[in-house]
């Protein structure tokens, strides 16, 4: 007599048809690339590539990933959104439109200060994010959870709360400082040195595209001629 079939939590489920469905959309838009052999910038192999800077290029996949994030973040009443970089605050403006709160969006700014990362609010927006300020963090991408860790201390330094923090795509190991994260993929990239690549074993071509793409190409670019 076989065995009964042990049954899978609904939730795992629920789950892992969402995150297919929404590396299918990835797909779509060209950030995600998986299934391919791929030269990272640092030198180490992958089979799987996600171009940050396409990932909100279609903008109602977008729309309608920012509103899944916001029903998920429906029950708690938003203030206002923040996020740092292009991508994360197109994003956010999506997660605003549709948050039943009808938050204000506010922006970060990144860069380093002794070779360190740091985040600043500018002072235009200090007045929105005050002691008291409800706020959901948004991002597109988190790789490292650095930014995030610095904007939610950031957001406490202004006596401001963080309720939670939304993004399209977390590295399962990335922790963040025991806010509730709601993220529609958690995936972590498998890579590998170039000597112990499995890829490599296996006589798969490596795709150089990316790296090329970053070394050579260059951002189009005008300006303003000289007036003599």
């Amino acid at each position: 007599m076989s065995g009964a079939v042990p049954k899978k939590d609904p939730v795992a489920v629920e789950t892992e048809v969402r995150e297919k469905i929404h590396l299918e959309i990835l797909k779509r838009t060209g950030a995600y690339h998986s299934n391919d052999h791929v030269l990272l910038p640092s030198g180490q192999h992958t089979s799987e590539y996600i171009e940050k800077t396409l990932v909100t290029t279609e903008p109602s996949f977008t729309e309608g990933l920012g509103g899944v994030i916001a029903k998920h973040f429906a029950p708690w009443p938003v203030d206002a959104v923040l996020s740092t970089g292009p991508g994360a605050l197109i994003l956010s403006h999506c997660v605003a439109r549709a948050h039943p709160s009808r938050p204000v969006v506010v922006y970060g700014a990144k860069g380093l200060s002794r070779g360190k990362r740091r985040v600043t609010l500018p002072v235009e927006f200090q007045r929105l994010v005050r002691p008291g300020t409800r706020v959901l963090l948004v991002e597109d991408l988190v790789s490292s959870g650095t930014t995030l860790n610095l904007l939610i201390e950031l957001v406490e330094q202004l006596g401001a709360n963080v309720v939670g923090v939304g993004c399209l795509w977390r590295r399962t190991s990335v922790e963040v400082d025991d806010k509730p994260v709601f993220s529609l993929v958690s995936r972590d990239f498998p890579t590998y040195n170039p000597d112990e690549c499995p890829l490599c074993r296996k006589g798969v071509p490596l795709n150089e595209e990316f790296v090329r793409r970053s070394g050579h190409r260059r951002p189009s670019s005008v300006q303003e001629p000289n007036i003599s």
